[in-house]
């Protein structure tokens, strides 16, 4: 599962950073509402935003449904560490909006990049690099 402020190709308004708020707090707040979790910190975040450009198909979507032609996402990244138990992870997030995941697991940094879309891999590839060393602390 991604833990970061996104917007989702499918809803191009959701996931983003809110009027008067901060990365960080967005980061939390999309943890929250995606997956109920608010035992979690942050380890440490990439200093700087990544970016990516939608496959053509998933630009399609929002151009029909919004009328606007979203080309692509910055993101900003943070790792947090789930101090929690598993039963409090659900998937329905803090009901304020509808889930956008239908399961979830645990899963290693390659087995994650392979899962990704082919046009967010560089982006993955990045981050993971860039949090491997946190990543190594934790094991």
């Amino acid at each position: 599962m991604e833990a970061q402020a996104q917007a989702q190709a499918e809803a191009p308004n959701k996931g983003g950073i809110e009027d008067g708020e901060d990365p960080k707090t967005a980061a939390f707040r999309e943890l929250r509402e995606e997956t109920g979790v608010n035992s979690a910190e942050i380890l440490t975040e990439v200093p700087y935003w990544l970016t990516y450009n939608f496959l053509p198909e998933a630009r399609e979507r929002p151009k029909i449904h919004w009328g606007t032609d979203y080309k692509g996402q910055a993101q900003k990244w943070f790792l947090f560490k789930f101090t929690g138990k598993e039963e409090e992870i659900n998937l329905l997030g803090d009901g304020t909006e509808r889930p956008d995941y239908g399961k979830w697991s645990w899963m290693s940094p390659e087995q994650l990049i392979e899962l990704v879309e082919d046009c967010r891999k560089p982006v993955y590839e990045e981050v993971l690099s860039f949090f491997s060393p946190h990543l190594k602390e934790q094991l």
